[in-house]
């Protein structure tokens, strides 16, 4: 019955396992490792197959899999279909469902994190240009640090799959990371639900790879042994090694069961960067040519036993499997001449394919990166529409992922044997395949936008497809097009980079185009050399030649995004303002320039830049809640609400403005409206942890302090990771007394931001009013190691100090403190006090007076002064004395 028909799928599997021969010695290693215990030091549990292209890698690992599903091993293969470690667990998850092994709560998980990935990707992009509201009080908020977008990125990306981040990241300042990562946390916390698919959308493996590795590992419990097979590694270890090996040898990720085996297959040697330290694990399969023995046994599996024509394909293979396996396919009757009968490798691959319908056939449908049966029937002529089915089972075309491809060397020989043999049909049939391509993209989404061109993966696959065709059937007049979607990537998707730079350089290969292909190693280059990442693509975008004002003008402000984003501010504004000069009417680059000028805390400059934009786009929410935010940020909060309640007319469900419109309201002593603002803000969006603490903040300064303890403890649910909350409830039960609990609310902003020196400040004071003397001095010393300049740490340090009867350490503190800020009444009247102390008393005398004259109403320090007359045989304070101190 037809239901108890084998897949096409299994036939040839079936009928290439009965034809395979050699690799004995490889099949029986694999094979016999079954039979050992895992304890057995001799058990492997990860083999390496390596050799060159079409020396049979592939055949042998597919041997393999059959091996392993022979010893009932649940199994799945991996090539280079899959763009990232996400991918590759979700191909894995997939083959061992349809095995009758689902990992349940990995799929489940996984399909949160598309769902969830899609809406952050939107928010990233929003995000940046609208940053969350900072409080002036708050050094958290108000320059959030632009490594926490990167992180940001990495996240959608899927950990090493955003051009560069790896390398980026790792040159950036720890401070940068950890001060961002709050704030990016609070960004997506506007979008997405849960604090749990935030840290799903930041940090995707480290959330995802538990499960997978706990659900893989419950597989192999109830199996013999689980099979994992890694093909084409030289093309995905780059993105699969660090987390590959940290599976498999480290308990990073949960232990993974001991019978779970993977064997990778690639061209190249493993990369020692990332393996070194475990080569002792890996057991090396490397592999060569076919022996002329090895070669000869294969040829009589095919029936191939004539001397004459054993030799011929002995010659033309060189050994090389692939070619051995293709020139024997269609078992040929008779030898040519003993010299080469052709002068191009493709009559080698065909050479006894005697229906010209289908030399054809496999000629075209080399054209195509890779195939499914609609682009076969695009490509081909109408005589050869059906052939698909025979295409497919020619030894040169594999199935990778549910997608056809050929063997890259048979395909590089097809293509340049079709381009020089008639340019036109060449160019014709790659117009074709484009423009299937554009329309299957135009039917998806005819109206969409650059960002949710690259964003829809489906749609990106149509435009990679129509890019490189069109670049192989006219190179001059599609690079400009193919130049701009990478452009248009960088500016709006990162992550759909790569595979843009990927087709530009294969298509100038392919094409064999000098100027396509140059500009293929120029990207290439960028986005893998000297730190990679977008700004050398932008940079050499901008290399160009003819490019005229308007894009050069895009490309600088993109540029100066990034450059904002990697903290390099010089060169943020270098691009804004050669944008500014080209166009000087691109309210994107002064929404740009301005937000460079907040991080910097240059609000007044920010301010400006933000009204410039205004007056160009007068309906941009944007560019009013940004105008908004600066003048809150400068105190200025009467202009600030004017600026909110314009965006609010714009958009009267705005978040962002309700907020920061109640932080102003706070700031003006009008605290219910600020809190019902801060409320409204919230029922808009749920999570909005940040409005939670200003709720806090605002109970804080009304002194109900367990409603702000209530608050601060409600942003923290959202949020468990949101140090400001911490160090603001560490506050405020400092204010309590309860100086335990403070230290330990501290503790936590600081153990999640020990760059902070703001923190380690707050934990000394909270050490003083507690009358812990020696750890103040210590949470003093931590804070100024990492701000030297701090001045009221220095003051707290000098108080520690003359607490514990140490005058002349506290007299120096107090020096630098007033070399950083040279009148302050608490510092001179301290000052006064510890010069007394030590009998310096003129001195004592210069600084109470001076003390009294900046604080007038201080009746300690006047009292402190009478003391010092007193040491001095003076009279005490007289009305021409206490005239001349408060001059």
């Amino acid at each position: 019955m037809a239901g108890n028909r084998p897949s096409r799928q299994e036939l040839i599997r079936l009928r290439r396992r009965a034809g395979f021969v050699g690799r004995r010695g490889e099949i029986a290693a694999f094979r016999d490792n079954f039979a050992r215990a895992v304890e057995d030091p001799a058990h492997q549990f990860l083999f390496h197959v390596r050799g060159q292209a079409g020396v049979g890698k592939t055949s042998l690992v597919r041997q393999f899999e059959e091996t392993a599903r022979e010893q009932g091993a649940p199994t799945a293969y991996v090539d280079e279909a899959v763009h990232g470690v996400p991918e590759a667990m979700a191909a894995i998850s997939g083959q061992l469902a349809a095995q009758g092994h689902p990992l349940k709560v990995f799929d489940k998980l996984l399909a949160t994190y598309r769902e969830r990935r899609h809406e952050a990707e939107a928010a990233a992009v929003a995000a940046e240009g609208a940053p969350g509201p900072a409080d002036q009080d708050d050094p958290q908020g108000a320059a959030p640090s632009p490594g926490s977008m990167i992180a940001a990125q990495a996240g959608l990306a899927g950990l090493g799959l955003l051009p560069g981040v790896g390398v980026l990241t790792g040159g950036l300042d720890p401070r940068q990371v950890a001060r961002g990562a709050d704030r990016l946390r609070g960004l997506l916390s506007a979008r997405l639900r849960t604090h749990d698919e935030v840290r799903l959308v930041m940090a995707p493996l480290e959330v995802l790879t538990p499960v997978f590795v706990r659900e893989v590992s419950a597989v192999a419990d109830e199996s013999p042994s689980v099979a994992l097979f890694f093909d084409t590694y030289e093309r995905t270890g780059p993105l699969l090694d660090i987390w590959l090996r940290d599976v498999l040898v480290s308990d990073r990720h949960g232990p993974l069961a001991p019978n779970v085996v993977v064997t990778l297959a690639g061209q190249t040697a493993l990369d020692r960067r990332c393996w070194a330290d475990c080569l002792d694990c890996v057991t090396e399969l490397p592999l060569d040519a076919f022996t002329e023995d090895e070669a000869r046994q294969f040829l009589a599996t095919r029936g191939i036993a004539d001397e004459h024509i054993v030799d011929v394909i002995l010659r033309l293979s060189g050994g090389l499997p692939v070619l051995v396996s293709t020139l024997a396919e269609n078992r040929p009757r008779a030898a040519e001449a003993v010299d080469d009968p052709s002068d191009t490798a493709v009559e080698r691959f065909l050479k006894w394919e005697t229906d010209p319908v289908r030399r054809e056939a496999a000629l075209a449908a080399a054209l195509p990166r890779h195939l499914d049966e609609d682009i076969f029937r695009t490509v081909v002529d109408a005589a050869a529409a059906e052939r698909f089915g025979w295409l497919c089972g020619l030894p040169f075309v594999a199935d990778r992922a549910g997608r056809w491809q050929y063997h890259e060397v048979v395909r590089t020989a097809m293509l340049r044997l079709q381009r020089r043999r008639s340019p036109q049909t060449w160019t014709a049939r790659h117009r074709r395949l484009a423009e299937a391509a554009r329309r299957l993209r135009m039917d998806r989404a005819p109206d969409a936008n650059p960002a949710e061109s690259w964003t829809d993966e489906r749609r990106r696959d149509h435009r990679l497809r129509e890019i490189y065709h069109s670049l192989c059937a006219d190179p001059p007049s599609s690079l400009d097009a193919a130049l701009s979607d990478t452009l248009d990537a960088a500016e709006h998707a990162p992550a759909a980079l790569r595979g843009i730079v990927e087709t530009v350089r294969q298509a100038g290969e392919d094409a064999d185009d000098p100027e396509v292909r140059d500009w293929g190693a120029r990207l290439t280059a960028a986005l893998t050399e000297d730190g990679g990442g977008l700004i050398p693509i932008l940079t050499a975008l901008l290399g160009r030649p003819g490019l005229d004002a308007v894009r050069q003008a895009r490309i600088h402000r993109v540029r100066g995004r990034e450059h904002r984003q990697a903290e390099d501010w010089p060169q943020a504004f270098a691009d804004f303002d050669r944008c500014l000069e080209l166009d000087p009417r691109n309210a994107s680059a002064l929404l740009g320039r301005g937000l460079t000028h907040r991080y910097m805390r240059s609000f007044e400059r920010a301010a400006e830049d933000y009204t410039r934009a205004l007056e160009i786009t007068p309906d941009s929410l944007e560019a009013a809640s940004q105008l908004g935010e600066a003048y809150r940020l400068l105190g200025r909060y009467e202009q600030a609400m004017t600026e909110f309640d314009r965006a609010l007319a714009l958009q009267p469900r705005h978040a962002f403005s309700i907020g920061s419109r109640a932080v102003c309201l706070r700031r003006l002593g009008r605290h219910e409206e600020a809190l019902a603002g801060l409320e409204r803000a919230i029922e808009i969006n749920a999570d909005y942890a940040w409005a939670m603490a200003e709720r806090g903040a605002t109970y804080r300064d009304m002194g109900q302090y367990d409603l702000a303890l209530a608050e601060f403890d409600r942003a923290l649910a959202v949020n468990p990771t949101y140090v400001w909350a911490y160090a603001r409830r560490g506050i405020t039960l400092r204010v309590l007394g309860r100086h335990e609990e403070a230290l330990t609310a501290l503790g936590r902003a600081a153990e999640l931001h020990p760059d902070d020196p703001w923190i380690w400040a707050e934990r000394c004071h909270t050490c003083l009013d507690g009358g812990r003397y020696e750890q103040a001095l210590r949470e003093a010393d931590r804070a100024l190691a990492l701000d030297p300049g701090y001045a009221w740490v220095h003051l707290a340090r000098g108080q520690a100090l003359h607490a514990l009867d140490r005058p002349e350490q506290a007299l120096a503190a107090l020096d630098r403190c007033l070399e950083l800020h040279r009148d302050d009444a608490r510092v001179r009247s301290l000052r006064g006090t510890v010069s007394h102390r030590l009998g310096h008393h003129a001195q004592a005398l210069a600084d109470l007076d001076r003390s009294i004259a900046l604080d007038p109403a201080d009746r300690s320090t006047r009292a402190q002064r009478s003391l010092v007359l007193r040491a001095l045989g003076r009279p005490e304070d007289t009305p021409s004395a206490c005239s001349a101190a408060s001059e």
